[in-house]
């Protein structure tokens, strides 16, 4: 049995983080407790796999996006995560309500497994739908379709696991299902492969196909982690590029944001991204966008007149950062 209770107030969690690439400066939960059906989910936040109970208690946050609003204005500049959503969002339109309340503080937001109840109406700019991989859940995903249908952007994020979404048919099927969506972009989420996550992947296996639970269990706990996770993203990205889709969600833009800001940032993501093995340069290039963001003048215009380079303080980035302004749209 499943109990929804009223929260006492908009649960919003002011810290940074990053999502599929993607810089995060909050994370709303309109639903807390991972209670319910499927069994199993994977968090794109946590990038592990987590194991739901059948049955306890849910906490639902506010349906008036007033007070979602409120509590994203005490959180740093930048886009936000809303989610995962639930099947009672019709009932109680907690979801739906949090990213109103996004929009109405001026946030870009990226929408986490919404239901389709819970679709926001305008503007469409400042969301950017994420429908994460369930564990046994291969098919075509219909809530990416309704979102497609209603005018989102949106697409899936899938974790790397040696054993399983790495293996070259396991991909094949799942980008096959993925390209009849027509699905924005497809983004690869690495999995550390700590211990006990290590346990719940196993669990997860099993119920959901125990033909391959032995042949996975020597996988998880004998394989070279990082270096199958590697060869695994390179088999993700040349699927993708084969196919032409995107392997990084494109970054909405709020409202309360300059949009040259907003496109300057997302290049310098994209750039880090591009950068494996070097982590000194991807988190300077992660520190420069979230800079960008939190920055209350338009940038754009400090760029046409020449002084961009007196403000900027990475001054080993000045020049990628300025040209990632001058190539924004």
């Amino acid at each position: 049995m499943i109990e929804y209770e009223n929260a006492s107030s908009a649960a919003v969690r002011c810290v940074e983080s990053e999502v599929a690439g993607r810089r995060i400066a909050a994370h709303a939960l309109p639903y807390s407790g991972d209670t319910g059906a499927p069994p199993f989910r994977f968090d794109p936040l946590e990038r592990r796999v987590v194991e739901r109970r059948a049955s306890g208690r849910v906490a639902v946050g506010p349906a008036a996006s007033r007070i979602w609003a409120a509590a994203f204005g005490r959180c740093p500049a930048g886009p936000v995560l809303v989610g995962p959503g639930s099947p009672v969002e019709e009932i109680r339109g907690a979801f739906e309500a949090a990213a109103e309340g996004a929009a109405l503080a001026g946030r870009a937001a990226y929408l986490l497994d919404p239901d389709p109840a819970g679709f926001p109406e305008e503007p469409r700019s400042a969301f950017v739908s994420l429908f994460a991989w369930i564990p046994g859940g291969e098919a075509r995903d219909r809530r990416l379709d309704a979102a497609l249908a209603r005018g989102l952007v949106a697409g899936a994020l899938l974790p790397v696991i040696p054993g399983w979404t790495d293996e070259p048919e396991f991909l094949e099927r799942w980008f096959d299902n993925l390209g009849e969506t027509g699905a924005r972009f497809a983004a690869p989420v690495v999995v550390p492969g700590r211990g006990e996550d290590r346990r719940v992947l196993v669990e997860a296996r099993a119920r959901v196909d125990p033909a391959s639970a032995d042949r996975f269990f020597e996988k998880v706990h004998h394989c070279d982690w990082a270096a199958s996770v590697n060869e695994g993203l390179r088999r993700f990205r040349a699927e993708a590029a084969r196919r032409r889709i995107a392997t990084l969600p494109p970054r909405p833009v709020g409202a309360g944001e300059p949009p040259g800001n907003s496109a300057a940032a997302a290049r310098l993501e994209e750039r880090a991204a591009l950068l494996d093995g070097d982590e000194h340069r991807s988190a300077l290039l992660h520190a420069a966008a979230r800079w960008i963001d939190e920055s209350r003048r338009d940038l754009a215009a400090v760029v046409r007149e020449g002084n961009f380079g007196k403000v900027f303080p990475f001054g080993a980035l000045a020049a990628e950062a300025e040209a990632a302004f001058r190539t924004s749209p």
